[in-house]
């Protein structure tokens, strides 16, 4: 199999090149560092320790678990590179467990793995790599990294690009939305123009006994998908009983917490009426749930926070952007018109109204000629 590696990976003879590899103990990242050690890289493997793994280590189908830790550290024994395991489990938990918990509690729904990737893996984990002499940070994502036309960057391709990976069903780029700019002349994404089957087969011919590992299901600090578990522990009485209303302020039932609720959510209500009814809002500051019908999670627009732009320039043009946004990482993308509002925030015209939309979830950028390049995003606010 043919890595996807930018024209930077050419620079120096790979023996001279050295790679930092975020291995998570799964198939991608090990797949990985495998071929980058084969192709004669100067590989060293780093794993990170996010949270007290004891809890989990018997849990499969999360990631960055212990047992996901051994067997980083094995595949790393066996391809013969150093590996290393960083304690992160303060920055991790300030930076991601709280935040997901406070969004929750917020009325929103929150994407912990975003947050990871620009807070701890593109910064904290990419200050490493530097701290190693590394020439790149690597990890498994199936997203492409490609150099943009000459003359419009720092290096000899031009100005680094993301783009969404080759196979649109592994496509993993809606996570990397808001990796910083600066970073991603730094960063390598082999697995970008794979599929999953080709990885696992690559690992088989590699000897690797992870091969057939299932692929992680759940938020890696949330083992079996019991997120209220984590929250009711970081923020101990932080949801509280209160009303489930309709659009007019009338009383339907009892909720036993917001945090049990998001946009567009159908069952576990406790009501019932004449047609569907689905949650519109958590309204986590009257402390309500507030539902209605269907039609009425249709949006036809929305607005933005904390934008990232990874397009060319320095920001979102004066004028706005046509691109497709897409807004559920399992969504398919829709035509809208973005435009820049000041502050880090922009708002989002829907081309055709989009059925719960979710504040808390990110609002992701794409273009270019075939609309696949990444050009960044923001987080959803309520309307």
């Amino acid at each position: 199999m043919q890595l996807d590696l930018p024209e930077s990976a050419r620079a120096k003879p790979p023996s001279e090149t050295r790679v930092v590899v975020a291995m998570s103990g799964g198939v991608d990242s090990s797949v990985t560092a495998a071929l980058l050690k084969e192709a004669g890289y100067d590989v060293v493997g780093i794993t990170l320790q996010l949270y007290d793994h004891g809890v989990a280590i018997d849990k499969p189908g999360t990631c960055c678990a212990g047992r996901d830790i051994h067997d980083a550290r094995r595949v790393a024994d066996l391809i013969g590179i150093p590996h290393y395991v960083l304690d992160f489990e303060q920055r991790f938990r300030e930076e991601v467990m709280e935040t997901f918990a406070d969004t929750y509690l917020a009325g929103e729904t929150p994407i912990p793995c975003v947050h990871c990737n620009d807070t701890i893996k593109f910064k904290d984990l990419l200050d490493k790599a530097k701290d190693l002499g590394a020439d790149a940070l690597v990890t498994g994502h199936y997203v492409r990294r490609l150099d943009g036309p000459k003359g419009k960057g720092a290096n000899e391709g031009g100005a680094a690009e993301l783009h969404r990976g080759q196979d649109h069903s592994r496509d993993q780029s809606y996570f990397l939305f808001s990796t910083p700019k600066a970073a991603l002349d730094m960063l390598w994404f082999p697995l970008g123009a794979c599929t999953k089957d080709e990885a696992r087969a690559e690992a088989e011919r590699l000897g690797l006994d992870i091969a057939t590992k299932p692929d992680s299901q759940d938020i890696c600090f949330v083992p079996q998908g019991k997120y209220l578990d984590v929250v009711n522990k970081l923020r101990p009485g932080g949801a509280e009983p209160g009303d489930i209303v309709d659009r007019d302020g009338n009383v339907l039932g009892r909720h036993d917490g917001v945090i049990q609720y998001t946009v567009g959510q159908r069952r576990g209500l406790g009501i019932s009426g004449p047609e569907p009814i689905y949650v519109l809002e958590v309204d986590a500051e009257n402390n309500q749930v507030v539902v209605g019908s269907k039609v009425d999670l249709l949006q036809h627009a929305l607005t933005i926070r904390n934008v990232n732009w990874l397009g060319d320039g320095d920001q979102i043009p004066d004028g706005g952007i046509e691109c497709m946004v897409k807004l559920r990482s399992l969504s398919k993308t829709v035509a809208a018109h973005v435009d820049p509002l000041g502050g880090g925030r922009a708002e989002v015209h829907l081309k055709e109204p989009f059925e719960a939309v979710a504040p808390g979830q990110a609002c992701v950028f794409y273009g270019g000629e075939d609309n696949e390049r990444l050009l960044g995003g923001g987080w959803i606010e309520k309307g």
